[in-house]
């Protein structure tokens, strides 16, 4: 999400950097900035849309050997050319690009406005530049340490002050950075392919790292100031094969994406214990909120399975009747919508058009609101709705959808925490609760791509399956949901998913010998009931494949040939979040086995625009 570069040397360096910034689109962005510097000082150009348009501005640059760039994917603030990167402080000596969130901007821009700063975007990111003026005393790099230790939140901070040419200095925190180590030029970047055409050694940026980099060499501070000794390596990767990060398929690399864009979900948006939502995000005030008779939940295919999650959470939690229904059928229904209703609308893209008819079709029959949660800034869906949550997932290339619906899931649960908290459902202690596992859901995602090696084990003998079945109770009959979709959009074997008390209802005729069946096992006290399915499915010669946390999968007999496959424990309420990661593997190393085109699997596209 976003892209970062800056360079110094001896070429046009406005030139180095907009080709660079090219090499980045794969990333996703809705404008985009360049500033140089040279003996004049710092000239920057900047503008909303693509890198065409801003390289009609680069004629308006003077020629210099320095510079940075940045392509943005909106968070704080729409995208417009005085939110574009760069920024500049009040002197417009120091000009800064920055990836990542500021958590506690809100607090830091009414500190600097009292203090007489005049701030001229609504980015979270120009404050950091006026920070670092309150700061500077003639050292760049060390008014850059001071200022992020008031920061909260990921960041990849790029800056150059007027009076240090040939400087760059840059800091990370949770946000990639690399340095490119060329003959009488360096480069940094937030991604390999920006820099591949000029050189292959790396330094890789760790967290709490300040770099800076001039011309003819790079030093590496750590929180401590402390020296960093560190080699370059040697980038072995074709331009093409790096856009993937070294991945052989965009899908495995937004599998395992799914960590940090959760983080992005979460940041800033949890604070002191509670749920707090920026401004645009939820327009409702407490009065709405507590009269609401519905909540509404409009979407397709992937983003549906997230609104069944959504479903629950919003009714379990804040007490609300809520709707999960398919935005095709929403129109043909004719269904009943209160005037004190909320519409919750849910694309990847923004674009989908079944999504926007139901949208417009809630609107017409008194839905008192529509909040629209989405992946990308100024689609359709965020402009038409009244309210906006972004996902904040970044670019998702592969059309089978993975980090955007984990994301999802995230944002739906951060809203019922919301609109419990608000209704008097949810107090003190058990907000803290919640907002906590959403906070721990991060962690617990990297635990789960821990499954990988099975997974791509097991493929081996499900590659050759023609059928296989899902099953699960509760939350993890949604999460199965979504896994059997995955599996047949790529690999293109029937599979189908049932509530595991449904089986003995007519689908157990289908079970016979070595047929598989996954089953996901994640709430304690639901455990024992999905156990009895599974031991109905061993009775019949089925083959088991359990996956869930270790206290669930005790509950279950496995023997022969049965595999359980352990995943962290977490909140049963949020559990689809991380139980869909492993039968996303699965579907990928099947799919990876049968020789698919897993990122364009055939007949479907990533927006569908039709309806």
């Amino acid at each position: 999400m976003c892209g970062i570069v800056g360079y110094v040397g001896e070429r046009q360096a406005a030139r180095v950097v907009w080709e660079s910034l090219c090499r980045l689109e794969y990333r996703g962005y809705d404008s985009a900035g360049i500033a140089v510097l040279n003996g004049q000082g710092i000239v920057t150009a900047k503008c909303k849309g693509r890198l065409k348009d801003l390289e009609a501005k680069l004629a308006e640059l003077p020629a210099a050997t320095q510079a940075i760039g940045h392509t943005r994917w909106a968070t704080h603030g729409v995208p417009s050319d005085d939110n574009a990167h760069p920024h500049r402080d009040c002197t417009g000596d120091i000009v800064l690009v920055h990836n990542g969130i500021i958590e506690n901007h809100r607090e830091l821009r009414e500190r600097l406005l009292r203090n007489g700063h005049k701030i001229k975007s609504e980015t979270d990111t120009e404050l950091v530049a006026h920070l670092i003026e309150e700061k500077y005393r003639g050292d760049l790099a060390e008014a850059v340490r001071e200022t992020v230790g008031e920061l909260e939140g990921t960041m990849a901070i790029v800056v150059i002050h007027a009076s240090e040419p040939g400087r760059i200095v840059a800091y990370r925190e949770k946000s990639p950075l690399i340095v490119g180590i060329g003959e009488g030029e360096n480069f940094l970047a937030s991604d390999i392919p920006a820099i591949l055409p000029y050189t292959r050694k790396a330094l890789i940026v760790n967290d709490g790292e300040t770099v800076v980099v001039e011309c003819d060499g790079v030093t590496i501070r750590n929180r401590n100031n402390g020296l960093v000794k560190r080699e370059p390596v040697l980038v072995d990767l074709k331009p093409e094969a790096a856009e993937k990060a070294g991945f052989d398929h965009f899908m495995l690399k937004e599998i395992y994406e799914q960590p940090e864009a959760l983080d992005r979900v979460v940041s800033g948006r949890i604070r002191d214990g509670a749920v707090e939502f920026e401004k645009g995000e939820f327009g409702l005030s407490d009065e709405q909120v507590r009269s609401l008779s519905k909540v509404w939940l409009l979407a397709c295919g992937t983003a549906f399975h997230a609104c069944l999650v959504g479903k629950t959470l919003i009714e379990r939690l804040a007490g609300v009747p809520a709707e999960a229904m398919l935005a095709s059928e929403f129109r043909y229904a004719k269904p009943i919508v209160p005037p004190d209703s909320l519409c919750v609308v849910v694309s990847q893209s923004g674009e989908t058009m079944d999504t926007m008819a139901a949208m417009r079709e809630a609107r017409a029959l008194g839905a008192e609101r529509v909040l629209a949660i989405v992946n990308q800034p100024m689609s359709s869906l965020a402009r038409e709705a009244d309210d906006v949550m972004y996902q904040r997932a970044g670019p998702e290339i592969s059309v089978a959808s993975t980090k955007a619906y984990t994301t999802q899931v995230a944002c739906l649960g951060l809203l019922a925490v919301h609109l419990a908290t608000v209704r008097g459902r949810l107090h003190g202690p058990d907000v803290v609760r919640l907002t906590e596992d959403i906070k721990a859901l991060p962690e617990k995602a990297e635990g789960t791509l821990k499954s990988a090696p099975v997974m791509k084990w097991l493929a081996k003998e499900m590659a050759q399956k023609e059928d296989i079945f899902f099953i699960g109770r509760g939350m993890d009959y949604m999460a199965v949901m979504e896994g059997q979709l995955k599996l047949k959009e790529i690999s293109y074997i029937h599979a189908e998913a049932y509530a595991a008390g449904e089986l003995k209802h007519g689908t157990l005729a289908l079970i016979g010998p070595g047929v598989p069946v996954i089953a996901v096992l994640t709430d304690p006290e639901i455990a024992p009931k999905t156990a009895s399915n599974i031991m109905e499915v061993k009775a019949r010669g089925g083959r088991v494949v359990a996956i869930g946390s270790d206290e669930c999968l005790a509950k279950v007999h496995l023997d022969g040939d049965d595999v359980a496959v352990q995943i962290p424990a977490v909140n049963p309420l949020l559990s689809p979040a991380l139980s869909v990661i492993a039968m996303q593997l699965l579907a990928y190393y099947v799919a990876l086995e049968r020789g698919t085109d897993i990122d364009k699997p055939r007949n479907l596209a990533k927006s569908v625009t039709v309806e």
